[in-house]
């Protein structure tokens, strides 16, 4: 039965799903993916270059992004729209220059959160922008970005784009896409595929009850998107088969524990974003 599924995957994905007057950049579809949720984040300071190094290190498939702006225009790796969480700052990042945004200290409330895991090296962290990272890693790692908030951005999916295009990552002569881009705001992937046609888009969703999409939603998606973002406990191996055969990947998150990353196995998902890269050694 798996096998029969797996055939009729593949031939939807080579048909196009009747979609072939968009052209959707694919996603290897060989393997589970392995995405290093915000870096290593079960072992260092979440969008850290620690974080990103172990995940590096552990050579996993992707590493996870998220992308908030500075006051002066600058792209930075941080989930949350404000410091508070991660650094010992206060206040929204919008609001801060990218000097003022390095003065605040990123690995010390790793260190108070998880005294078991506690580093002081972690206390020399800073919240690196993208532009770092890439000059960090380069070609050597692919990159999983997040565009979080871009209603608050302006012209964040241009920067983005300038960045991609300045460090040589929009290639696609790779086994896997060197870049995927993902968000939960849809206005954005669009504008995105506007800029990049051929770049790997995610919509993101995050389902309150049992994950569903209607057959227009499905027609939608398959104008922009490679694949969707879906929270763990929102789907089932129903749900994850039907969107395959609409085209679609599924990437599931976050998975966190050895029983969550069964169950994702067991879904058929495509990819997960996992906190403990050491998890992908379960497939």
């Amino acid at each position: 039965m798996r096998l029969l599924f797996t055939i009729l995957v593949s031939l939807c994905l080579i048909a196009g799903c009747d979609n072939s007057e968009n052209s959707i950049q694919p996603i290897s579809n060989d393997k589970l993916l392995i995405i290093a949720h915000r870096g290593a984040s079960a072992f260092a300071p979440e969008h850290t270059m620690t974080a990103y190094e172990i995940a590096h290190q552990a050579d996993v498939d992707y590493i996870e992004i998220d992308l908030q702006m500075t006051k002066d225009g600058v792209l930075v790796a941080m989930h949350d729209e404000k410091v508070d969480r991660t650094t010992d700052g206060l206040g929204f990042v919008k609001e801060y220059t990218l000097e003022e945004l390095k003065q605040l200290n990123a690995g010390k409330w790793f260190n108070e959160t998880y005294p078991d895991l506690a580093n002081k090296e972690f206390e020399q962290e800073k919240v690196p922008t993208l532009e770092e990272i890439f000059v960090q890693f380069g070609d050597d790692v692919n990159y999983y970005i997040e565009l979080k908030s871009p209603r608050i951005y302006k012209g964040m999916e241009e920067k983005l784009f300038s960045l991609l295009k300045k460090y040589d990552l929009l290639g696609e002569d790779h086994t896997l896409p060197k870049v995927i881009v993902e968000s939960f705001n849809e206005d954005t992937l669009t504008k995105f595929h506007t800029l990049e046609p051929t770049l790997p888009l995610v919509q993101l969703f995050s389902f309150k009850e049992k994950a569903a999409l209607s057959h227009l939603d499905y027609e939608r998606l398959q104008t922009y998107a490679s694949g969707i973002g879906v929270n763990l406990k929102s789907v089932d191996q129903e749900f994850i088969h039907e969107a395959q055969l609409n085209g679609l990947q599924v990437h599931l998150y976050s998975i966190k524990t050895e029983n969550e990353m069964k169950n994702a196995i067991h879904l058929d998902a495509n990819g997960v974003f996992v906190d403990n890269p050491i998890l992908s050694e379960l497939q």
